[in-house]
């Protein structure tokens, strides 16, 4: 024995479905309901002046008359020989009978043209709703091209553009946007790639290497204390560098995700202490760091700018010559914060120097000798100065070495309340960082 509910329910029939509530059916109906509020507006005023208008009296014997002034005996009145209107005796209307009777006819007459008026409307709201849902079909084509083909546009071919050809109106500007997004999107999807492409072969370096480490010290067969003591400090040295890598990628990573909040930071103090902490480069190749470190406020985070300052000095030690020089410099400059970085060191070609701020490049180009680094401080230098909204110019200078300027956006409000406190430190005469923060040179011999 079955039941009802045995069997499936019924599909809801295709006529009872109401049309999917498109764009062009919106348009249609909008220009449909225009039309109709449009020339209902226009039907009642002219009803309103053609009532206004018509006249309601009817000329007797000479004397415009209504229902109200009828001449006394009008009837009565002999008429000429021949006159259209001599009937006999008893068969005249009266005048307010011809009155009441072009009365009729005058609200018949307006009924009738009030009713054909309203078929006419009618009629040509059905014309207008469909010439509306074709003229929304001619408007909406290039959105429909913009979609179909943006719809076949994938992660594998992203290398295909709408080339949106027509008139220069908004279609056309939507589908150069468009184009543009695709070019981002497909620049983002490459240096993803290459990115991780890059840091599998550089994570993977270190433990190839360790694993070769341990290898060779179980297979001596006569294994002595230094020689387990060597292999164990290689090893260290080799997870050092693993650990500096992937510091340095989960920095980017993190600076690549934005700034959840920012506070008030001051440049210079970053840069100050940043400096303290001893470099080894500095004193190998006897370096002389200049400084001049005025207020620079800046909106940020403080350990991110910090990590920024950091690489820059590092990579400006790290890259230079033998007695050679460090310029470190910050200050404002039309109502931006500046933080300047120049060294001495090798010429760099000046098509080459874009190619140094991305991850795992190398000025010459190798990429299994970590003695010169994993080739990321300057990528994680661009990707915290685009968190910050900041722009970073380089140039290579001729003698060699390179100038890094980093300009970050100033709060007007900031500067004010900087400035206030610098001079209430002045009148309270507790400055003694001024001094330190002027030009001075810092020689790391």
């Amino acid at each position: 024995m079955t039941t009802r509910a045995d069997h499936p329910p019924l599909a809801p029939r295709s006529w009872l479905r109401l049309p999917r509530r498109t764009a062009r059916l919106r348009l249609s109906l909008l220009y449909g309901g225009l039309f109709l509020i449009c020339g209902a507006g226009l039907l009642a005023i002219t009803y309103g002046l053609v009532r206004a208008n018509v006249p309601a009296t009817v000329t007797v014997l000479g004397v415009p008359t209504t229902a109200g002034t009828v001449p006394q005996h009008a009837d009565k009145v002999p008429r000429p020989l021949g006159h259209p209107h001599n009937r006999p005796a008893g068969t005249a209307p009266s005048a307010a009978r011809l009155v009441e009777i072009a009365e009729r006819q005058n609200r018949v007459d307006l009924n009738a043209e009030l009713l054909w008026s309203g078929v006419a409307l009618a009629i040509m709201t059905v014309v207008s709703f469909g010439l509306g849902w074709y003229v929304a079909g001619r408007v909406l084509r290039p959105v429909r091209t913009i979609a179909r083909t943006a719809r076949t546009i994938s992660a594998r071919n992203l290398g295909e553009r709408l080339a949106f050809d027509g008139p220069d109106d908004e279609f056309k500007e939507l589908g150069d946007t468009l184009d543009q997004l695709f070019a981002r999107l497909q620049a983002a999807f490459d240096s993803q790639r290459h990115f991780v492409a890059n840091a599998s072969h550089e994570l993977r370096t270190p433990l190839t290497v360790e694993r070769s480490l341990l290898q060779i010290a179980l297979s001596d067969p006569n294994p002595t204390i230094e020689s387990l003591l060597a292999t164990c400090q290689n090893a260290l040295l080799n997870s050092e560098q693993q650990e500096h890598l992937l510091d340095g990628l989960l920095t980017l990573a993190r600076s690549e995700g934005g700034l959840d909040n920012r506070e008030p930071c001051d440049l210079a103090q970053i840069t100050e202490q940043a400096l303290l902490t001893p470099r080894t480069d500095a004193d190998r190749l006897k370096l002389t760091i200049n400084t001049i470190l005025q207020p620079a406020p800046v909106e940020g985070n403080a350990r991110l700018l910090e990590r920024l300052v950091s690489n820059l000095v590092e990579n400006a030690m790290h890259h230079n010559t033998l007695g050679g020089h460090v310029q470190i410099t910050t200050g404002t400059r039309h109502q931006q914060a500046f933080l300047t970085v120049t060294n001495n060191g090798p010429v760099i070609p000046p098509n080459e120097v874009q190619r140094l701020f991305q991850p795992f490049q190398r000025l010459n180009g190798t990429r299994t000798q970590h003695k010169d680094g994993h080739g990321v401080g300057l990528s994680i230098v661009q990707a915290i100065a685009a968190a910050h909204d900041a722009t970073i110019t380089a140039h290579a200078q001729l003698e060699g070495g390179l100038a890094i300027e980093i300009s970050f956006p100033q709060p007007e409000k900031l500067a004010v309340d900087l400035r206030d406190g610098l001079a209430a430190d002045q009148q309270r005469g507790s400055s003694e960082l001024a001094p330190e923060r002027a030009s001075t040179g810092c020689n790391y011999v």
